[in-house]
């Protein structure tokens, strides 16, 4: 799945807020999403999971640990 799929995502810059981590495309190539963060997704003894819209349906489908029924906080 593509970050530029949404309408209007575009990197934020360096810093300038908290970005999804979610790998795309290559697995070698370590890009990754880059879209500002707008979910956090609680998980069994792991850090919660930040992710942003176009990544929140992939995560709860896709990664480790997630609770079930899932428990997803709103990041503003």
């Amino acid at each position: 799945m593509n970050h530029s799929d949404s309408v209007g995502a575009s990197p934020p810059p360096a810093g300038s807020r908290t970005c999804c981590r979610v790998p795309v495309g290559d697995p070698e190539n370590e890009e990754v999403c880059g879209v500002e963060v707008r979910f956090e997704i609680a998980r069994h003894a792991e850090e919660p999971l930040r992710v942003c819209p176009v990544h929140l349906g992939p995560s709860l489908l896709f990664a480790t640990r997630v609770l079930w029924p899932p428990q997803i906080a709103l990041v503003r």
